[in-house]
């Protein structure tokens, strides 16, 4: 990749962070953006006088920046800069800039002098003298701080956010949105890697759910992801905490890393051992992931037992007093048991106490396109995820047989990117084949030019080489992938359609369709 088009050439290095002036013109570009539209809502609710414009049309983030008041324009243009008054900074996505270094409202920028920087750096701004709690790895982070936010809110914390998912209307006081205005003093944010997106913020407590490698348009290998969460981390004030999963094996290695950090580690786990045994490991932990700040804190689990409507989980170190507690989690997948412990320890640290923080995990309604049920039609259980690597694909197949066990599972992958697509192909076809019937849409390409190194039929073969048994297609569209299913399925089959891009059209769809057979 060239320098220039290296994503946030061109912007505003990441700066500390500046409360927002009263009444200070913030232009988001792309503001229907999952993102973005945090950074205008936030913006608002700090004052300013945002406004935002995007080409894609409405989407189901927008809804609640128009619901703010939040003028916004269904098209990009010059005019949007130059008009009078000016803004006075543009809040733009990063991948922008290697998309469309040109971008017409860029050049006006630059052009007037008007600063140019990360939506992410509106949202630090907005949390300015907040307790702020950034939530971080690979897998997982959308779905651990919607339940942190959960978790704090149901104890009364009223916290502030902004989470890549859709938080529901019950949390946000209004519309769904992926942000949440409160007047508590804790400000969770998702925090992800790509390209330096977490620059802007310096979290006195962070989660790290996972380290693996990932957007390989800027990571080389899992080396160079683990190394950005290091330096994320030591950007931290030395009185700040960090909640580890040293169970995955790149978390593992960063908490190793982290030995001369004047911070404190809490290091969780789930493990398998005996409960007896949990003493003795959590010393362990605690010599093995010590820092310059002291030794670290163990907060491990124990799955007791899946159930198609819950997983119970033995949480020990969460109570001194009562020792183990047990919590039923709402959730499927020993990998939300993972994100269920950083959640706890992350929710200790801002201050709250056992009984206040066990009712929270054991109520967790979700958040958008994480594991999302959106309903049964005709006997097909449709569900809708956004998970779009081999692994994040692998936990979610296995968390739909949790709550479907005995049904035919059918995998519907819009893949995310033609670069991800390539560079993780093998791992792709592997996970889809354990399945028990694909459908596989065209490459999504976000960002991409080169769009000759996958595709969707490429992959759909290797699958059927992979697992012949069952059936696998590459339909095509969004809209083709839908209509193919829906002579395809029948009563009794769970579909898990995942992915970017326009993949939950997909379950949108094949709703309708199914409604109208």
């Amino acid at each position: 990749m060239t320098a220039a088009a290296r994503p946030g050439t061109g912007l505003a290095p990441a700066r500390d962070p500046r409360r927002i002036v009263v009444g200070e013109r913030i232009h988001v570009v792309g503001a229907a953006g999952a993102g973005a539209s945090a950074a205008a809502l936030h913006a608002r609710w700090a004052g300013a006088d945002p406004d935002g414009c995007d080409p894609g049309g409405p989407s189901p983030y927008s809804r609640a920046v128009e619901a703010a008041g939040i003028h916004m324009a269904w098209e990009h243009a010059a005019g949007h800069v130059t008009r009078t008054p000016a803004p006075d900074r543009l809040a733009v996505t990063k991948a922008l800039t290697a998309i469309a270094p040109d971008h017409p409202e860029l050049v006006a920028a630059r052009t007037a002098g008007i600063p140019i920087e990360a939506w992410q750096q509106v949202i630090a701004d907005a949390a300015v003298a907040r307790t702020l709690i950034g939530v971080a790895g690979t897998h997982g982070k959308s779905t651990s701080a919607g339940w942190l936010v959960h978790v704090l809110a149901e104890a009364g914390a009223d916290p502030s956010a902004f989470v890549g998912a859709l938080l529901p209307a019950a949390l946000t006081g209004g519309v769904p949105a992926t942000a949440r205005q409160g007047g508590g003093a804790a400000f969770v944010v998702e925090a992800d890697e790509y390209a330096g997106n977490f620059d802007a913020y310096h979290p006195e407590i962070a989660i790290v759910t996972s380290a693996e490698w990932d957007h390989p348009d800027v990571f080389p290998d899992r080396a160079a992801v683990v190394a950005a969460f290091d330096v994320w981390i030591r950007g931290m004030g030395e009185s700040a905490w960090a909640v580890v999963n040293v169970a995955d094996p790149g978390v593992a290695e960063l908490a190793g890393r982290l030995r001369d950090w004047p911070g404190r580690l809490v290091a969780t786990a789930l493990v398998e051992a005996d409960a007896r045994r949990a003493g003795t490991i959590a010393r362990g932990m605690a010599e093995a992931y010590a820092t310059a700040g002291g030794p670290a804190e163990a907060l491990l689990g124990r799955v007791v037992r899946f159930e198609p409507e819950a997983t119970i989980l033995e949480i020990h170190g969460l109570d001194a007093v009562r020792g183990p507690i047990i919590v039923r989690l709402p959730s499927a997948g020993r990998h939300n048991a993972a994100n269920a412990l950083g959640v706890a320890a992350a929710a200790a640290r801002a201050g709250l106490g056992p009984s206040a923080i066990a009712p929270g995990l054991a109520t967790f309604p979700g958040i958008g396109r994480r594991l999302e049920r959106k309903g049964e039609v005709a006997g097909v259980a449709v569900y809708d995820d956004y998970g779009h690597h081999p692994t994040a694909i692998r936990a979610t197949l296995g968390a739909v047989r949790q709550r479907e066990p005995g049904r035919r599972i059918w995998a519907v992958y819009e893949p995310l990117t033609f670069h991800r697509t390539a560079a993780l192909f093998d791992d792709f076809a592997d996970v889809l084949a354990e399945a028990d019937g694909v459908a596989i849409a065209e490459i999504w390409a976000g960002r991409d030019a080169d769009m000759t190194v996958a595709s969707a039929v490429g992959l759909a073969e290797a699958v059927a080489a992979r697992n012949p048994r069952i059936p696998v297609a590459a339909p095509g569209t969004v809209e083709a992938t839908a209509a193919w299913l829906a002579g395809e399925v029948r009563s009794g089959d769970v579909v898990l359609v995942m992915g970017g891009g326009r993949s939950y059209r997909i379950a949108e769809l094949l709703i309708e369709a199914l409604a109208d057979r």
